[in-house]
């Protein structure tokens, strides 16, 4: 190469982490434009000269000359080679250069610098020669590298008299960051650029011995499972010779199965591919083990088999009657169900949903359902869940994944047809592993339900053929969407006549034997269930009733126990107090006489229903309102909508308008300690605001409940069925209720309706008339 100035000014090939060495040769792709143009450039130089030198950072599209390193090399284009969208060139490194400019030609679209050389310090001969047999030394003493080297580079090493060209020579073929490479590029110091020499053979050669170590424990692996898979050949063989069974599990078994019986040709398929896979597999390893837990849920799904219906209309009723007292809703909806279904032939199974308080029986119901149709029954408890793969299963990817309680409860079921009880479906959770509730939209939608998609499963399945039941307790809490799916039917709270019923035909009899005595040991009159329900119970089901009787029948057989000739033993209530202690509880009573200022109100509670009584008093004051009794925020606004509407209508209730000027009115509900809240009570305080004003006394025996209005209006309630209960346990003879609720009267219980006067009302009016003794 020609003499060169000390300063140059020529294109610059910027790389994304080459670096090349004076007395070395790389090969780069030049793609971009930049890059491009520098080439085609450096080809017109005299010699083709370029500057290379690289960025810092490689995944900048577009450097800058602050995104490069100032230490490059003056460099020779060897050839060039054109390729679709880049070239191939050849450079070879001449000098290392200081870059003092880094400019953008805007025409030609390339990086110019200028650079000075920058020339190694000399170096004596005798610290050269020494410096170059050390390191030829360390050399030799890794053989891996050299057995790899390029002939070229392992030439130069040999018969370089420059340890900078054999150190250059080392670095250009050994892997090292960029910042490693550039560090030797810019050394000065012979001694230091021998030590990063060394460090990079110490480097490569570790790396060597990691590969080596990689490959002997695949190999060593190899060999395993060629030996493995002989051996369990030889002892499959064995095996047959001696005639033992290889057991259910095996794929000859689960092949025979697959074909002896009615599977989809889709699983036929997909168990055929797994075994396939489960061949080539060692029988010790993980994925046989995962692929053999499918298998083994995949074959004992049901795909076919389903039970009989029960087809005779009178027997299923019979049986459904036999289980449940009352509940007649739902058991005309299976009875129509079944008749629909023998009519058409076929029948896609409604989804149905039972919802109402505690211990009302909708578990209990679905089972009975079940015994009733002949059909096996299964039960999925939901409450809590909050992740998704519990109802669409896990993928099969995880260790210990599983499929969801949909299919696994149809695998514990055995049959494609069963009852199949969701439970609680109003106390699904959703959290950041998914909404239970929005996967149950495919399970519960009859028309999308014979394509389910299981995760784990990975086929679909029908499940067009199973009667879901849900149960919930509070509407409100089920998703909208799901909801839309569902046929609901209510289950109210019992009536004390039910309990009664249900208490002697199934609760005695169950706790009977429950507790190992007979019925002729033990008896419970009328009274003491009577007075265990009102005294010991408030609740709408009959759970608490249950309990209660298992601890009287407890009692009766410590006794027995201890006296076995005791004989029989009647329980009344005498007994019942005596073994359950003081009553717990006690209905509200009404007024004995008539009160001014004093409404008997109706209340809905979570155990059913009970009678609310309306305090009113007025005293000197500012024309201030005070509301006592724990009332919740609904029940203060019907209060003051109360208490305006009677200012507004003073003179029509023979009311003094001035005292609302001059006095404070008070508004009491008894029992403090329970909070209280909803619009229903608003006609009852109108009333005992008006009576208390006007001082008219208010009949005892009148109850009454409806929302108000600012006009005077009764609005249509809710729950009267428990409040009519209540009105009637409670000794009250008539009640007035919105004349929009009349479609509820006709619902109410027949013991109801036959001791209970009804009467309905459009405004307070209507109530004043009858409340009010004149």
């Amino acid at each position: 190469m020609p003499n060169k100035p000390q300063k140059l000014t020529l294109p610059i090939i910027i790389t994304r982490g080459t670096i090349v060495y004076p007395g070395t040769q790389e090969v780069i792709d030049a793609g971009r434009e930049i890059s491009i143009n520098a080439v085609n450039a450096g080809k017109r130089e005299a010699d083709s000269l370029v500057f290379m030198t690289s960025q810092f950072n490689e995944d900048v599209d577009n450097p800058t000359e602050n995104d490069v390193y100032l230490v490059g090399t003056l460099c020779h284009i060897i050839s060039v080679s054109p390729r679709q969208g880049f070239y191939k060139v050849r450079i070879e490194g001449a000098e290392r250069v200081s870059l003092t400019s880094i400019k953008y030609d805007e025409d030609n679209k390339y990086y110019v610098a200028e650079g000075k050389i920058l020339p190694l310090p000399l170096l004596e001969d005798e610290v050269n020669d020494e410096l170059l047999r050390d390191l030829k030394q360390t050399i030799d003493q890794y053989p891996d590298i050299v057995a790899k080297m390029p002939k070229s580079i392992s030439n130069t090493i040999s018969r370089s008299k420059n340890v900078d060209v054999v150190c250059y020579a080392l670095a250009s073929i050994l892997d090292a960051p960029v910042k490693t490479k550039q560090a030797i590029l810019e050394l000065d110091d012979f001694n230091q650029l021998v030590e990063n020499a060394k460090t990079l053979l110490k480097g490569e050669q570790q790396k060597t011995e990691l590969e080596r170590g990689i490959q002997d424990s695949v190999r060593e692996a190899a060999e395993k499972s060629q030996k493995e898979y002989f051996l369990r050949e030889k002892l499959k063989a064995i095996k047959k010779e001696l005639g033992e069974d290889s057991g259910s599990n095996s794929p000859d078994a689960i092949l025979e199965k697959l074909e002896n019986n009615p599977y989809p040709e889709h699983i036929k398929k997909k168990v055929k591919s797994e075994l396939k896979k489960f061949d080539m597999m060692p029988g010790g390893s993980l994925e046989a083990a995962l692929i053999q837990s499918y298998l083994d849920v995949v074959m004992n799904v049901p795909w076919w088999q389903k039970t009989e219906d029960n087809n005779d209309l009178h027997n299923v009723e019979k049986i459904l009657d036999e289980d449940h007292y009352g509940l007649e809703d739902p058991k005309k909806r299976i009875i129509e169900y079944l008749a629909v279904k023998k009519l058409t032939g076929n029948l896609k199974s409604p989804i149905l949903c039972f919802y109402g308080p505690p211990g009302t029986g909708k578990t209990s119901l679905g089972k009975s359902i079940a015994r009733a149709l002949g059909r096996k029954f299964f039960k999925a408890s939901l409450g809590g869940i909050s992740d998704e793969a519990e109802i669409r299963g896990h993928r099969r990817t995880y260790v210990g994944s599983l499929p969801g309680r949909i299919i696994q409860g149809m695998r514990k079921a055995g049959v494609t047809n069963p009852v199949f009880l969701l439970d609680e479906v109003d106390k699904l959770a959703s959290s950041y592993k998914g909404d239970p509730a929005s996967a149950l939209l495919e399970v519960l939608d009859p028309e999308q339900n014979n394509q389910f998609n299981d995760n784990y499963l990975e086929e679909p399945y029908d499940l067009s053929d199973v009667l879901f039941i849900c149960t919930a307790n509070y509407l409100d809490q089920i998703p909208g969407p799901l909801r839309d799916r569902l046929e609901l039917i209510q289950l109210s709270s019992y009536t004390e006549i039910e309990k009664i019923h249900i208490a002697k035909e199934h609760l005695v009899k169950k706790q009977i034997e429950i507790n190992g005595l007979k019925e002729e040991d033990v008896s419970f009159t009328d009274g003491a269930i009577t007075f265990i329900i009102r005294a010991y119970t408030r609740e709408a089901g009959v759970r608490n009733l249950e309990r209660k009787i298992a601890a009287c029948l407890r009692k009766v057989a410590v006794a027995i126990v201890k006296d076995p000739k005791l004989g029989h033993t009647e329980i009344d209530e005498e007994k019942v107090r005596e073994y359950l202690g003081t009553p717990i509880f006690e209905d509200t009573k009404k007024e004995k006489e008539p009160q001014v200022g004093v409404v008997t109100g109706l209340a809905y509670t979570e155990y059913g229903g009970d009678i609310l009584p309306i305090e009113v008093n007025y005293f000197k004051g500012k024309g201030g309102l005070v509301l006592t009794g724990n009332l919740g925020d609904v029940m203060k606004e019907s209060a003051s909508i109360a208490l305006d509407y009677v200012k507004s209508n003073a003179e029509h209730f023979n009311i003094d308008a001035s005292l609302f000027g001059e006095n404070d009115i008070h508004i009491h509900v008894p029992e403090g300690a329970v909070p209280k809240d909803g619009p229903s009570a608003g006609v009852a305080i109108t009333t005992a605001i008006i009576s208390c004003l006007s001082k008219t006394p208010v009949d005892s025996n009148v109850a009454m409940t409806g929302e108000v209005t600012l006009r005077g209006n009764a609005l249509a309630i809710g729950g009267l069925r428990e409040k009519s209960l209540a009105a009637l346990r409670s000794g009250i003879t008539t009640i007035i209720v919105p004349k929009d609720n009349k479609k509820d009267v006709d619902e109410l219980p027949k013991e109801v309706k036959d001791n209970l006067n009804i009467i309905y009302m459009s405004s307070v009016d209507d109530a004043v008339k009858v409340a009010l003794l004149k």
